[in-house]
């Protein structure tokens, strides 16, 4: 016979970027990050901007603190509430299930209120006005009226696959209107140099396109070899 789980099992050792790190990230746009990565660390794009940002302004940058629920449970969710840092990104996985909200207002409010600056799920969220007065950026997979239930068991600071991603606390989370990108703890400083280059790259291209460049040059060469067949 199968023994019963604990309704909660809380990861006591997680990791944490430093103030420095972290701040590295705000106000850098996605695109930059997973470029920084070489394309990777991009959540599925069925993971977007509650109500695409129309009335919410969804740009967030922190560590993650993974949740683990049940499809259509949110008892995980709830505990968690006790373990946010203040800055942290709350990524809570409910398998993608969306038969139901993976939480609504009340409960973004009180992620807000313990200091998380963003929320991510794959489900989708209910109560849309609610979360908009709260002012919580969040990230779902749309809107439903549908209500979760609170039975567990659920896991709460230890890795977790969500949207195409494995996540671990302390991975850093960046969040825009594009989408998330999951920066592996591991990974931060590497990323945090790439990015220096890539956001030089950036506005170096902008520029030209601003001067009015047509075509890239790299494009304009290639056109001109025998790797080019006119037919």
């Amino acid at each position: 016979m199968i023994e019963e789980p604990p309704l909660i099992t809380i990861g006591a050792k997680r990791n944490r970027p430093t103030e420095a790190q972290i701040a590295a990230f705000q106000g850098v746009p996605t695109g930059f990050v997973n470029d920084a990565m070489f394309g990777l660390g991009a959540l599925s794009r069925d993971i977007r901007p509650l109500g695409e940002g129309r009335d919410l302004t969804c740009v967030a940058a922190g560590p993650a603190l993974t949740v683990d629920n049940r499809p259509g449970d949110l008892l995980a969710l709830l505990c968690s509430l006790s373990e946010i840092s203040p800055g942290d990104m709350v990524v809570s996985a409910c398998a993608g299930f969306q038969g139901c909200a993976a939480a609504g207002d009340r409960v973004a409010g009180m992620i807000r209120n313990n200091g998380a600056v963003g929320f991510v799920t794959d489900g989708p969220m209910r109560d849309y006005a609610g979360i908009v007065a709260v002012g919580m950026p969040c990230w779902c997979t749309g809107l439903t009226p549908a209500s979760p239930f609170g039975k567990g068991p659920g896991r709460i600071g230890l890795p977790i696959d969500i949207a195409g991603q494995r996540v671990e606390s302390g991975d850093m989370v960046v969040a825009d209107r594009d989408g998330v990108v999951i920066v592996p703890f591991a990974r931060i400083d590497e990323v945090i140099t790439a990015l220096e280059r890539v956001t030089a790259a950036e506005t170096e291209m902008d520029a030209e396109v601003a001067d009015g460049l047509r075509i890239p040059d790299g494009i304009r060469d290639l056109l001109e070899t025998d790797q080019v067949k006119r037919i």
